[in-house]
């Protein structure tokens, strides 16, 4: 599978789990992911991130938040 489709079908996943766990709107959500250095990550293929599950990915997401990065 190309890394372009599955990182399609990783962000949805990860989208919908931030709006769930924290209450956010779809557009709140998806801002959050988008500018986060997660998102950077997972845009760079050499990271090897969108290999990793998109809970795994969520979690990156959740531990940057509660230290401010």
């Amino acid at each position: 599978m190309a890394h372009g489709l599955v990182k399609a079908t990783l962000i949805p996943e990860i989208v919908s789990l931030l709006e769930n766990k924290h209450s956010l709107s779809e557009d709140k959500a998806l801002d959050l992911f988008y500018t986060s250095t997660v998102a950077k990550a997972l845009s760079d293929d050499e990271t090897g991130l969108y290999g990793q599950s998109a809970l795994y990915i969520f979690s990156l997401l959740a531990t940057r938040k509660r230290s401010g990065n």
